[in-house]
């Protein structure tokens, strides 16, 4: 008897992709994409304390949807833009742009012109590090 097939190959990236929906119980919102925008690429965001967004805004070229409440600000990137990066503390990473333990919405700070809702990962990343005095993890010494 042969084995069955199903057609259909689960790489690493689609298991890690399934497990970052696996979230506890309790409440979360998704970021929303504003009317007229599209996200072609999927939407994740990055949160930093509400202390740390007024550094950021400065150095960045381009800003995109940036949300943000007495606590957090928000910028919503393209979907994977976590891949090969270690977001300096204390920015967190959300896929999805699910912010858990939010009772509503905030309040939309910053919207580009156009219709993609992007912040560039890449300089929010420098900028973040800069901002938090953290070393790009390219950067960083090697251990062995």
């Amino acid at each position: 008897m042969s084995p069955v097939h199903s057609g259909r190959v689960l790489t690493l990236d689609t298991l890690v992709r399934a497990g970052r929906g696996l979230r506890a119980p309790g409440q979360a919102l998704r970021l929303p994409v504003p009317d007229g925008m599209t996200a072609p690429l999927g939407c994740d965001a990055v949160a930093v304390p509400a202390r740390v967004g007024p550094l950021v805004m400065p150095r960045l070229p381009r800003v995109g949807c940036v949300y943000a409440d007495a606590t957090h600000w928000w910028w919503l990137v393209p979907s994977d833009s976590d891949h090969a990066l270690e977001w300096p503390a204390p920015a967190r990473y959300v896929t999805g742009a699910v912010v858990p333990d939010l009772l509503e919405v905030p309040d939309l700070i910053h919207r580009p012109d156009g219709t993609l809702p992007y912040t560039p990962p890449i300089p929010l990343y420098l900028a973040l590090c800069r901002a938090t005095g953290t070393a790009p993890s390219w950067s960083r010494p090697v251990s062995a």
